[in-house]
């Protein structure tokens, strides 16, 4: 975004009017491009901004997705998904890194169609709805560089997914995940430009002995259109790496995600379509959410 002054300003304005104006217009400029580092990380993208909440800062959101046309191979199900409620906390431990927690409190499958698949001999699904929690996925967040000129903002963050979903419900996998991963950062005028780049560690649903290694990806921009309101989209998903045929549950997957943001004061709503990239990723769905962030502590 290009901010425009007249000269007569320049002229006739008082000192203190000018840094008034100044003041006015960097803080537009921030709001606008929206690098604010509290709302670093959102909804309803996954991509991950290099840049923390803040120290002392938390940021909660909820949300929900409903995903069509769901596909879960290991279990032998295909249906409509809703998950309901999502939510993330993210905690400021430090001025350069925060804690996540990322889970939900309730997902249901309206079965459309059965299967057969490695693990559908567990199921204790008797009609055509099963429901279960999601997976809790715990994650670090460490800023090694800050944006600047030329330079794009970097960090890392690690995680690792719990197995909180049964897969007797036919929603879980049971096994533990953990991923790594490379994040970066650019703003140019009014766009920021976020990738991903790591690798999961993805257990085999159906052995305790084995795993596949994928590589995780993502790519999403924000555009600012007002100091309120972004556009914002993003590809995002895991690559199987492996020849052959990968483990169950493991195979490469990946969504599309294009939607919007409105910010007020501390509080940001989004909604967002997605669309499956893959045969086994869901048809299309819709997602839509809050983010709340706030001054939880002082860090010594």
């Amino acid at each position: 975004m290009h901010l425009f002054s007249s000269p007569a300003i320049h002229a006739t304005a008082a000192p203190a009017r000018a840094a008034r104006i100044l003041k006015t217009a960097a803080a537009a400029v921030v709001c606008a491009l929206g690098v604010s580092p509290a709302f670093a990380q959102q909804r309803p993208l996954v991509t991950e901004d290099p840049e923390t909440v803040g120290a002392g800062q938390v940021l909660v959101e909820t949300g929900f997705d409903y995903a069509r046309d769901a596909v879960y191979p290991v279990s032998g199900l295909e249906g409509h998904l809703l998950r309901v409620p999502l939510v993330g906390v993210s905690i400021g431990i430090s001025s350069i890194a925060e804690l996540q927690f990322d889970g939900g409190l309730y997902n249901r499958l309206t079965i459309n169609r059965r299967f057969s698949a490695p693990l559908d001999g567990q199921l204790t699904v008797d009609g055509d709805r099963t429901s279960s929690v999601e997976d809790l996925v715990v994650g670090t967040k460490v800023r090694l560089m800050s944006e600047g000129g030329s330079r794009p903002g970097l960090a890392v963050r690690f995680a690792t997914k719990l197995p909180n979903a049964s897969n007797e419900s036919g929603l879980g996998l049971d096994t533990t995940d953990f991923f790594a991963s490379l994040l970066l950062a650019k703003t140019v005028e009014s766009v920021r430009i976020v990738t991903n780049l790591g690798i999961g560690i993805l257990g085999d649903p159906t052995r305790g002995d084995r795993q596949n290694d994928v590589l995780t990806y993502g790519v999403s921009f924000a555009r600012a259109i007002s100091q309120s309101a972004e556009v914002v989209g993003e590809v995002a998903g895991h690559l199987n790496t492996r020849s052959g045929v990968p483990p169950p549950g493991t195979d490469t997957r990946g969504m599309l995600r294009f939607g919007s943001r409105y910010t007020v004061g501390p509080v940001r709503a989004d909604t967002a379509l997605l669309v499956g990239l893959t045969t086994r990723d869901p048809g299309f769905g819709i997602s839509a959410g809050f983010t709340y962030v706030f001054n939880a502590f002082q860090v010594p």
